[in-house]
């Protein structure tokens, strides 16, 4: 079965579609496997994706920045979550894979089993919270109290004496956690290294999150026009996504007319012009699994200017792509990218992100990054089963508008797949389509239409 393929959403007996436990398995298995390469005893998540990652558990995305809930793997142990109030009941009624393990330290020795998989001697389904981001009073000890709790576990299964890894952390947890005497350590690339390389499962969720955004990039096409404004834009693409079964649109950028040069990275309420360059980025989220995909528009028409600056963003990209293969390296890659001072920056700090490339999973950014800034000094190499997001950014010569074309690609063995696949090699006109007595009017012009004649230009 193809990886890139997709199905219906729903799940149904007559189609194998993803496989949900297959998918907690395979993630679980990667985290294990990198955890036993590292010198850590042990990884503690709070952030959100990490916890997904290592539980297959969700309590909403409103929870993504209250450094609230906390799971805990270890070498000898499967993971534990710590979960907001009546989550942990909900989990042990809901979340049966937590009450199992594949680990013969916390398997009940006295239950019978069959398979890898036996039941846990204590549930991996516990209520628990952090400090709510300081809003408890510190004499209340909520930091303490996490850190019992997990220097609890680390002495039950003989790893108290091991370096702990954390993703992120508060300060009072921090601190608590070393008053504990438990040694703290980076545990972030424990994490990201698990998370480079993308399951059979995983690439089919990426790609049918794809798809949805290839129907909202349909939706704003038919939208966009003179008149709408930049945040009728995102609430389209919003409602398309959510209707389509999108679990959280993280965001949608919608820059047009001369806010594309410098690129904001933020949407306005301004009103869209006929000529206007518009430039998007829909982020949302399908069980979990991100989208980064750009693509540009005209507005009614475009200026010489704006087609120059779409066809050398095109260029970038596609010289990109040509190179994406298993032992390419990400150095590879942004060596086909231009310098910053090319395109109007002073370094590739100034100009970072824009043309730019980034594993897309769990979240978005993961590993590999691509990037002038870092890819020369500290290539990572290519990998067969490898997502991740190539952009490219390139201002128009009139100091006015930009292109910005973003694709995802799968690496397969002998090369890569697309699965972003709205229509992006050559610059679209999106809004109602203009006549004069002569017939269509010709949609590569400026938007100051004198300077569509010679005398306009001073050429007559």
């Amino acid at each position: 079965m193809k990886s890139t393929g997709t199905t219906g959403p729903a799940a149904v007996d007559w189609e194998e579609r993803v496989d949900m436990e297959r998918l907690r398995d395979a993630r679980l298995a990667r985290l294990h496997a990198e955890l036993d390469r590292s010198h850590l005893g042990a990884v503690l998540a709070f952030d959100f994706s990490n916890i997904r990652y290592m539980s297959g558990t969700h309590i909403g995305t409103w929870a993504m920045d209250k450094l609230i809930r906390f799971a805990l793997l270890t070498r000898k142990t499967d993971p534990i979550v710590w979960d907001f109030g009546s989550a942990a009941k909900h989990h042990a009624l809901y979340n049966p894979w937590l009450d199992v393990t594949t680990a013969e330290a916390d398997a009940n020795p006295h239950a019978p089993h069959e398979g890898a998989k036996r039941p846990r001697q204590e549930s991996g389904a516990r209520a628990g919270i952090s400090t709510l981001r300081g809003a408890f009073p510190p004499d209340a000890d909520l930091a303490g109290d996490v850190a019992r709790k997990i220097k609890r576990e680390l002495e039950k299964f003989g790893l108290a004496n091991e370096p702990l890894g954390v993703d992120v952390v508060e300060m009072p947890v921090l601190l608590a956690l070393q008053r504990e005497g438990i040694e703290v350590v980076d545990g972030q690339q424990v994490f990201m290294e698990a998370r480079r390389i993308k399951t059979h499962d995983e690439i089919r969720l990426l790609t049918q999150a794809a798809s949805m955004v290839d129907a909202a990039y349909e939706e704003l096409y038919r939208f966009l026009r003179p008149g709408v404004r930049e945040n009728e834009a995102v609430g389209l693409v919003a409602k398309t996504l959510y209707d389509l079964g999108s679990e959280y649109v993280e965001g949608v950028n919608a820059i047009s007319g001369e806010r594309c040069s410098p690129h904001p990275h933020v949407f306005s309420d301004r009103l869209i012009r006929p000529g206007d360059p518009a430039f998007f980025d829909i982020l949302h989220s399908y069980n979990g699994y991100r989208t980064c995909y750009y693509r540009t528009f005209a507005v009614g028409s475009a200026s010489p200017a704006q087609k120059d600056a779409y066809t050398r963003a095109r260029e970038y990209m596609d010289r990109a792509i040509a190179l994406v293969k298993p032992g390419a390296t990400t150095a590879d890659i942004v060596a086909v990218w231009p310098e910053a001072s090319e395109f109007g920056f002073p370094d590739e700090m100034a100009a970072f992100a824009l043309q730019y490339g980034h594993g897309v999973g769990l979240s978005i950014w993961e590993k590999p990054i691509f990037s002038r800034l870092t890819s020369f000094d500290h290539p990572e190499t290519l990998e067969e089963g490898m997502v991740f997001a190539l952009e490219t950014y390139w201002p128009a010569a009139d100091g006015w508008g930009a292109a910005r074309i973003e694709e995802e690609v799968v690496v397969t063995v002998d090369g890569c797949e697309v699965i972003t696949k709205f229509p992006a090699e050559e610059l679209i006109v999106a809004g109602r389509r203009y006549y004069t007595i002569d017939g269509p009017l010709n949609l590569n012009r400026d938007a100051q239409s004198h300077l569509n004649t010679v005398w306009g230009r001073g050429e007559a």
